[in-house]
């Protein structure tokens, strides 16, 4: 697999505080790495200084001719926050893509009926409905790669189920590569390839989902014992 993405000696310093010290990871074509860690471990960070939002040292190194197409879902896309501003799930699509034709078929794709929510405030949909929307949302510009950050932070468990597994559909059909930051280890069995565990007391460690992932690993991570269920397929 040829590599999408290399990092090498990434540093973040905020103030006098470093929230990312040496970390070096690459990122295959077509991979799925999921980005573990407690809260405050730099997971955000990293995602911002990949996409060239906060200052950083160290080297981020796009492979092949051109930069590939990215699409990156940050965390604070809330309901509270849409319920705000004045907007209709349409027109917040329009900021991406004009073509009508091409919001249906997502939105179709994502197993939202057009019709049903496009006059509508991202606000006020179901929660579900809103999690598919921004997946919907995220893929529209047919991005490479996708950045998600925390994408069903407080979803049920019926919903979460299907945004996860709807994420793994368009992975599969459209060889994408996803990085997703999320806390919930079941998804990471679930889905992904490849892990990258991040730790303000232990550094960082990288690799093959299943060989990472074991007892110990985590509990070095998160610091104490958490629950440990293996999941069988």
């Amino acid at each position: 697999m040829e590599s999408i993405l290399e990092i090498k000696n990434l540093n973040v310093v905020f103030g006098k505080e470093e929230v990312i010290k040496n970390l070096s990871f690459e990122v295959k074509k077509g991979e799925f790495l999921i980005v573990l860690g407690p809260n405050g471990a730099g997971k955000t960070t990293l995602f911002k200084a990949i996409l060239g939002l906060i200052p950083f040292n160290g080297e981020i190194i796009w492979s092949g001719k051109k930069k590939p197409k990215i699409s990156y879902l940050p965390e604070r896309l809330s309901q509270d926050r849409f319920k705000n501003l004045p907007i209709l799930v349409k027109e917040f699509f329009y900021f991406k893509e004009k073509s009508d034709g091409k919001i249906f078929s997502i939105l179709k794709a994502v197993g939202l009926e057009p019709a049903e929510i496009l006059d509508k405030n991202p606000g006020d949909l179901s929660s579900g409905q809103f999690q598919r929307m921004l997946i919907g949302w995220s893929l529209i510009s047919e991005p490479e790669i996708l950045f998600f950050d925390e994408p069903v932070s407080g979803i049920d468990i019926g919903g979460e189920e299907t945004v996860y597994s709807l994420l793994e559909k368009f992975w599969r059909e459209k060889k994408l590569t996803i990085l997703l930051i999320t806390h919930d280890l079941n998804i990471v069995y679930r889905h992904a390839t490849h892990v990258l565990c991040l730790s303000k007391k232990k550094g960082f460690c990288f690799g093959v989902a299943k060989e990472i992932l074991t007892p110990q690993a985590l509990s070095n991570i998160y610091g104490t014992e958490i629950k440990f269920y293996e999941h069988h397929h």
